[in-house]
């Protein structure tokens, strides 16, 4: 069998997990924020020895990392040129006019990634069907090209009016930037989201452009310093709409990283999802710089063509910097286990987004940290043991977590140290409780109906008082959930989704038009996929945006992937109204309806999931010691038995309050919940109330 391994960086930690004779081995290491490259080969080295196998045997490597979102989120781009058409500088500033908090005065508007001084513009006109209204000055291409070459810029995006169209214009003022300045990066609108609407677009392909230098680098970095040590396979990466891309394309393409950590976790809880038979899941994977959270129903994350990053108002959407590309759909807020707690100004305890990461680190990890962290107050709850952490590799100090605790947030409040640290974890519980809700809500979905999947070093430890605050009734803690992203990435199809903006009523429905269409996308997503898996079979999905005449947004309808004929104008009608009353509740009769926008996605099958059967023969679980620890819903410290999760047999089972520890991570089973081990080595919890219903 192959040997392959899932690699992902996170901002604290990078996970490996490493696929070898059908068992999965796994690693922890800090991640090197200066050369990400050096932590990942410090985690493949230790990983292969500790499978016994020689890191050269490694067939594939696959990768996912939040360094892109993160040089979003935090401004570390390089120097970037913005050229648009003139009278359309001020797009990305201007957005959409719409307010995210209709009666608050003082809003602040996400900043644009770039300044005035720095957008360009070209006196041009397309129209929305392509046709050229105003030509190019060629003079005026090679001036800006010029002024570009002599600015010092790393790298430039060009967003041209209904250049998804007709991308003539844009192609033109790219050729002539290549031969003013061959070392600076291009990125065009038409090639990196050629779909309507400016604002998304503009800022899609200026987002691309601003981290592509810093990811073109590492990648380049990375695939020299996996052959020093005779890793020489291909390497992949995991993009943001769940699937893999070839090293090259996500070179070309570095916004569709924005969320390929994320996206891993999501494929892995997706798929424990189909093996245990539910149907509605919430996947919370909480890592040590960021909780993420994304709806899954029968076995499929939500996706979208449109992704914020960075919600800054209450998770409200309209906050975030909107890019337009697939995306496995979910919220992502600044709460893990490195994120920092303080006192605000109105003497509330507040968590995040800040976040110590790995460099400092919490203080408990004495490295140099010394504010108080998620992770500083867990282990003053007695919720992280401080001398068996990441599998006793980092030996943690219970007197520095105290300290930085009762200095920032119990002296300020005048409140011993417990209460600090209950006050941290309780404020970091329901910031990620709201986020599931808000996220929840905007989906017309009720989250107490759906299950949660806890995954990542963080999660196992905070799902009960989630599931609590959330009124679920299971969870379900996956094997490997401490590296879930990681294995996550060894479950996803090659795929690649083409993009396009296409207009089309369907009062004037023209089949051959859309056959042309989109027969042309399908190719061009598959020559992608060819990059990476070759002649392999593949199966391609179609989606089509889709609105009534007059609305201003547009909803995912899937169609069939075949060669339409005019009377196929009622399989998009009944598509398009059943897909509406879903969301909806109603149709609207005697308006048209038009599609926008078009994706075709073209995939590698997935494999088939092993359905799990719940155990139905408990047995206590056996332990040989006992942990303290803080229980939220009791308000008060209790105790119970501490077992290893790697001596739990299928139906072995232990009522709350308990502590199930394993190298990576491990699950805190808080006094109303019952845990059970599955055959598949999950963890299946229920409310105490409701544990005869698992069994």
């Amino acid at each position: 069998m192959p040997v392959r391994a899932g690699v992902d960086i996170g901002g604290t930690f990078t996970d490996v997990a490493l696929e070898v004779d059908g068992r999965i081995v796994s690693t922890k290491v800090l991640t090197d924020h200066e050369s990400p490259d050096r932590a990942v080969v410090l985690a493949l080295q230790q990983v292969t020895e500790r499978a016994g196998i020689d890191a050269s045997t490694t067939s594939m490597v696959i990768h996912g990392t939040t360094l892109v979102t993160n040089a979003l989120i935090e401004r570390r781009g390089a120097r970037t040129a913005f050229i648009t058409t003139q009278g359309f500088r001020d797009v990305i500033e201007m957005r959409n006019e719409n307010r995210f908090e209709q009666y608050d005065l003082n809003i602040v508007l996400p900043k644009p990634l770039v300044d005035r001084a720095h957008r360009l513009t070209l006196s041009e006109r397309m129209d929305s069907t392509g046709k050229v209204l105003k030509s190019l000055d060629q003079a005026e291409v090679a001036a800006i090209a010029r002024k570009v070459a002599d600015g010092g810029y790393e790298a430039v995006a060009v967003g041209l009016m209904h250049a998804y169209a007709n991308p003539a214009h844009e192609q033109a003022m790219a050729d002539a930037l290549a031969k003013a300045c061959p070392d600076v990066l291009v990125s065009t609108s038409s090639a990196v989201s050629p779909q309507m609407r400016e604002f998304e677009r503009f800022n899609t392909v200026i987002a691309n452009a601003y981290v592509q230098p810093m990811a073109k680098a590492y990648l380049g970095r990375l695939v020299d310093q996996l052959g020093a040590i005779g890793i020489s396979c291909p390497v992949f990466l995991m993009h943001s709409g769940g699937g893999i891309i070839s090293v090259e394309t996500a070179m070309q393409f570095p916004v569709r990283l924005l969320e390929s950590g994320p996206a891993g976790g999501a494929i892995y809880a997706a798929n424990f999802a189909l093996g245990h038979g539910l149907s509605k899941v919430v996947s919370f994977d909480m890592g040590g710089t960021t909780a993420k959270i994304c709806l899954i129903e029968d076995g499929k994350p939500k996706t979208a063509n449109r992704f914020e990053v960075a919600r800054t108002y209450r998770f409200k959407k309209g906050s975030g910097m909107p890019v337009s590309t697939p995306v496995v759909e979910m919220v992502e807020i600044g709460a893990g286990g490195g994120s920092i707690a303080h006192v605000d100004d109105m003497r509330q305890i507040r968590v995040g987004p800040q976040s110590a990461g790995s460099e400092p680190g919490p203080a408990c990890y004495q490295r140099g940290g010394e504010l108080p962290t998620v992770t500083d107050a867990n282990v003053v709850l007695g919720k992280i043991d401080a001398d068996n952490f990441a599998g006793g590799s980092i030996v943690l100090s219970v007197a520095r977590a105290e300290q930085a605790l009762a200095t920032e947030i119990g002296k300020p409040l005048d409140m011993d140290v417990t209460a600090a640290a209950f006050g941290t974890t309780e404020m970091v519980d329901e910031n990620m409780a709201n986020a599931a809700r808000v996220h929840a809500v905007e989906n017309g979905k009720d989250v107490s109906q759906f299950a949660l999947i806890a995954f990542g070093g963080g999660a196992p430890l905070h799902a009960c008082r989630q599931a609590e605050k959330l009124g679920m009734q299971s969870i379900v803690v996956p094997p490997g959930a401490g590296v879930g992203s990681a294995i996550g990435f060894l479950r996803a199809p090659f795929s690649f989704e083409e993009a396009r903006g296409a207009f089309f009523r369907l009062s004037e429905f023209d089949a051959g038009r859309i056959n042309e269409l989109l027969g042309d996308m399908q190719a061009t997503a598959a020559a992608f996929v060819r990059r990476g898996v070759g002649d392999a079979k593949t199966q391609t999905r179609i989606t089509a945006f889709m609105r009534y005449r007059g609305q201003g947004w547009e909803i995912p309808v899937s169609v069939p992937a075949q060669k339409f004929v005019a009377g196929d104008v009622a399989l998009f009608i009944s598509s398009f109204e059943k897909a509406y009353r879903v969301l909806f509740g109603r149709t609207i009769e005697d308006l048209d309806i038009e599609i926008a926008n078009w994706s075709v996605v073209v995939a590698t099958p997935q494999p088939d999931v092993t359905r799990v059967q719940a155990q139905s023969q408990v047995r206590p679980a056996a332990s040989s010691s006992r942990r303290r620890f803080f229980d939220a819903q009791a308000r008060k410290f209790v105790e119970g038995p501490e077992i290893r999760r790697v001596d739990m047999l299928p139906g072995d089972f232990v009522d709350g309050p308990a502590v199930i520890v394993e190298d990576e991570t491990c699950t805190i089973v808080t006094s109303s919940f019952s845990a059970t081990a599955q055959a598949d080595g999950a963890l299946l919890l229920r409310t105490r109330q409701d544990k005869g219903a698992g069994q």
